[in-house]
């Protein structure tokens, strides 16, 4: 009989966490899995599951925003979830899984859902809160307990995790993401003037696009003929970041020397036409971006924040700066602009790094062991709770 992964995930869109769900689903077909994939509405995600071999069901169900953060928007969450539990536990009758992957922590009431019907799951956490008040970090964390198995995406996340819930840790497995490369070699970098820069990731203060355009502002007054590509889109409710960058990107020391793509994909051609990668996030678990750019051999100039720390080894692959620090940004770049070699040398010694500890065939290797062992484990469970149950006597008349 053919195993069955539920997976649910919070939008159809496709950044950071949706694009690593989508190695899950590749990984578990691999592995000869039916994946099932429940979103609550269409967008740019369904046809790359559908691809992959996925199906996919719309469902109406909450998801966890910072908008949310208050005890009005929590009460308003749980009123909300309990009106979409009915309908979880239809759609998990109707598939009959034997396995449920929750991607992020930000739709915890599938875990419920999915442990009122005794099914085995996994949660995959991209967040890492450190920063936020303990209420609200204990509050995204504790649901968690429900789950047989956490995945975190680096060593930042299972800190963040069971800093405040330290009963998580025996049931927390640190997998790093695995990230699509290139279909072709690395291109050499373009002609060195002007020296382009390209920041890549959702628009929003966190993932502090911002910093990029002061650094490039300074190196313009300081005469630097550098331009910047920024490559992403905003969140729902954060087009006015949107619309300060562009305000921003129009002022006399930037004026011409900014371009915003929208979202990209694939971002080979945007690292291809830059010399280097700007990643100013200011609390960044992982970040794909930073890979991609090592996979398209472009150095990187990374804040020194969570899990750039992981993927970044500042001297020998790629620049480390305070977070949010334009000037040091400013100065890191620079400093490419007018060593090449050591450019050159930080790319390629970050790609040998990434080809080792990135890629997506490890990463499917170690999630696909993790699901199918914990459908192992509750299977053997089961059956030893059954050879142990006291068997029926049936006493004649």
């Amino acid at each position: 009989m053919t195993p069955t992964l539920l997976i649910a995930n919070p939008s159809a869109d496709v950044y950071g966490s949706d694009l690593q769900m989508l190695q899950t689903v590749s990984a578990m077909r691999g592995r000869g899995w039916r994946v099932v994939v429940a979103i609550p509405g269409n967008g740019p995600l369904v046809p790359l599951l559908t691809a992959r071999g996925a199906e996919v069901e719309f469902l109406s169900f909450p998801v966890v925003r910072r908008s949310n953060m208050s005890a009005a928007g929590i009460l308003a969450l749980g009123v909300d979830a309990a009106r979409s539990l009915p309908g979880m536990r239809r759609l998990l009758k109707s598939v009959a899984p034997d396995a449920v992957y929750v991607n992020t922590v930000t739709i915890p009431w599938w875990i419920t859902a999915a442990r009122s019907g005794r099914i085995g799951v996994v949660c995959h956490v991209h967040e890492a809160e450190a920063e936020d008040r303990r209420a609200i970090r204990v509050a995204l964390n504790t649901p968690l307990l429900a789950a047989n198995s956490l995945i975190a995406i680096s060593p930042s996340v299972v800190d963040a995790t069971v800093r405040d819930v330290p009963a998580l840790k025996r049931r927390t497995h640190l997998i790093y993401n695995g990230v699509p490369q290139p279909s072709a070699e690395p291109t050499a970098a373009p002609e060195p003037r002007p020296f382009r820069l390209v920041v890549i990731g959702r628009l929003s203060p966190r993932k502090a696009p911002h910093i990029a355009l002061e650094a490039v502002a300074q190196l313009r007054r300081a005469g630097r003929d550098v331009r910047l590509e920024v490559c992403g889109t905003p969140f729902a409710g954060y087009e006015w970041y949107e619309e300060e960058l562009r305000a921003r990107a129009e002022d006399d020391d930037l004026a011409g020397s900014v371009t915003f793509s929208g979202y990209v994909s694939p971002v080979w051609p945007a690292l291809a036409r830059s010399h280097a990668v700007l990643a100013p996030s200011l609390r960044e678990p992982f970040g794909n971006a930073v890979v991609e750019a090592q996979f398209a051999c472009r150095p990187v100039i990374a804040a020194a924040a969570m899990g750039h720390l992981e993927t970044v080894q500042h001297e020998a692959t790629g620049l480390l700066v305070p977070p949010g620090q334009a000037d040091a940004m400013a100065a890191s770049a620079a400093r490419l602009m007018d060593d090449p070699g050591l450019a050159t040398s930080l790319a390629q010694r970050a790609r040998v790094r990434a080809l080792d500890r990135f890629t997506v065939d490890r990463y499917g290797t170690e999630v696909a062991d993790l699901i199918g062992g914990l459908c192992r484990d509750r299977r053997q469970a089961h059956r030893h709770v059954a050879s142990t149950r006291p068997r029926e006597v049936v006493r004649g008349a």
